[in-house]
């Protein structure tokens, strides 16, 4: 008698296969949204450090901030990018010590960031130089931004 060869998988080891599959699914699913979310939050960082070397210019020059008009933010400007809605600035004055404030606001990234905002602050200092500080005041969820703006 011959005995039959047996070729292809059993009904078990499929399943099993299948359930590993589904674990993995599970668990890398989430992980990738959150890092597509935290990249996505990279460009609105990016929108507001356009801004930086304009003011930095300035205050270098002048020893003082710049106004809202000179910099072109006199309103909450609209800003032509897929995750900035619009990008505001505000100042405090003018001496050593005074504030620079860029807030931009998020857009089409998701839950927990839509609506939300970043700010990058710059503190003048008595060279003219600006200090800055990224995340302060956000209101986009720390886990989503970068470790330069994390907030602790």
């Amino acid at each position: 008698m011959k005995r039959s060869i047996q070729k292809g998988f059993t009904l078990i080891e499929l399943m099993i296969v299948v359930a590993i599959i589904g674990i993995l699914a599970a668990v890398a699913l989430p992980a990738y949204s959150d890092y597509m979310k935290k990249s996505k939050v990279t460009e609105v960082v990016l929108a507001l450090t356009a801004f930086k070397n304009p003011i930095q210019e300035y205050a270098t020059t002048m020893n003082a901030l710049p106004t809202a008009d000179q910099l072109g933010l006199a309103t909450p400007t609209a800003v032509n990018s897929k995750y900035v809605t619009q990008i505001a600035y505000v100042k405090s004055g003018d001496v050593v010590g005074s504030t620079a404030t860029l807030t931009a606001t998020a857009r089409a990234i998701g839950t927990e960031v839509d609506g939300a905002t970043l700010t990058l602050v710059g503190t003048l200092r008595d060279t003219g130089a600006l200090a800055w500080e990224c995340g302060t005041g956000a209101t986009i969820p720390n886990k989503y931004l970068s470790a330069s703006c994390k907030r602790t």
